[in-house]
Order: C-alpha cells, then structure tokens, then sequence
C-alpha cells in the first residue's frame, strides 16, 4: 500500500483578488485631482496673484525706485527691481527664467492633476507655489524684472508672491514628513479627509 501524498497548503495570497491571480490595487480611490480639488487650487492661486500683483502696484505708484520706508522693527518697505530669480541669481537670463518657471508652473499642473486627491493640503500648498510663480511669471513678461519690496534688512528684499512660494513649499515639507512618521497600516484625520 503507498502512503497518502503529503496535503499542499493552499496557495493564499494576501492582498489579492478572490481568484489569487488579479491584483487588487493598492489605491481603492482616485488619486487625480477631482472638483473640489481644482476649485481649491484656482481660489488659492488666484488669491495669491491677486494680493502679490494689487501689493507691487501699490508699492511701484507710492515709492520712487530704491525708495525706503520704515515699517516695524527691522521691516521696512523699500522698492527694488529683480530681473533674476530668488536674491537675484541669473539677472542677466530673464528670457530663460521665464521659461523654466512656465516649464515648472505646467508640471506642477500636471502633477496636480494625476495625485490631487492624495492629500488635502495640495490644493493649499500647489494653489501657493503655482500663485507665487505665476504672478511674478506675468512681471517678468510684462515689465522684464519683478518688484521686490519687503526688506527685513538682513535678507535680500522679496515680495509676496516668494513668500507664497515658500510657504507652499513648507506645507508640502511638513505634510510629507507627518505622512512618513505615521505608521503604514495606522490611518489618520488627513487619511481620512483624503476620502
């Protein structure tokens, strides 16, 4: 008599569908930008060029060019011409920082669009960066240089619309560091109010 062939385990796979072969998606919602997403970033971009655009012409129609006025302690209101970038880096390549800065613009849109919905500070975060960007975009082709105005003394004199930029860029930082300390199984009010 030959002994009884030894039982296989059954071949369960976690994370699968019913028939173990089709995987199941890691992602059960939509990531890309939906609605209310996109009406979040146009408000808060809009906002952004709005108040960087109505504060530059106010300061351009109120002080003379390297005009100063005190304001605050170390802040003051001082008119500055910046053909470049942040401290002005690259003034003499005005053409080419308007390129990058629509390439940049157009990818973040790109971006927002296929993982909007991932976490809820994007709208915020990319309706700042895309705002700051974008107005001082419209500075550089109309006038070929942006208007900077708050000097704190110690700090090359910015405007707005950088402050929006780095804002954004700091929302995004911390909201990635929060999601990288939290355990992958563990879900979180910023999980759930990604649903």
């Amino acid at each position: 008599m030959s002994s009884p062939e030894p039982q296989r385990a059954p071949d369960i796979r976690v994370g699968s569908a019913t028939n173990a072969l089709e995987p199941v998606s890691v992602a059960e919602r939509p990531l890309g930008a939906g609605p209310w997403q996109w009406a979040g970033l146009i408000a808060v971009a809009t906002a952004a060029v709005v108040a960087d655009q109505v504060t530059k012409h106010l300061v351009a129609t109120q002080l003379r060019l390297d005009e100063s006025v005190k304001v605050v302690g170390p802040l003051a209101i001082h008119r500055v011409q910046n053909s470049g970038i942040a401290f002005g880096m690259f003034s003499q390549a005005t053409v080419i920082v308007a390129m990058a800065t629509a390439v940049a613009v157009g990818w973040m849109l790109v971006f927002f669009a296929r993982s909007g919905a991932r976490h809820p500070v994007l709208p915020a975060a990319l309706g700042l960066l895309i705002g700051g960007s974008v107005s001082n975009l419209i500075d550089r082709v109309r006038l070929g240089h942006v208007t900077d105005f708050l000097d704190l003394g110690w700090w090359p004199a910015f405007n707005l619309a950088d402050t929006f930029i780095c804002v954004g860029v700091a929302i995004l930082l911390v909201a990635l560091l929060l999601s990288d300390r939290r355990p992958r199984g563990a879900r979180g009010p910023l999980d759930v109010a990604a649903r």
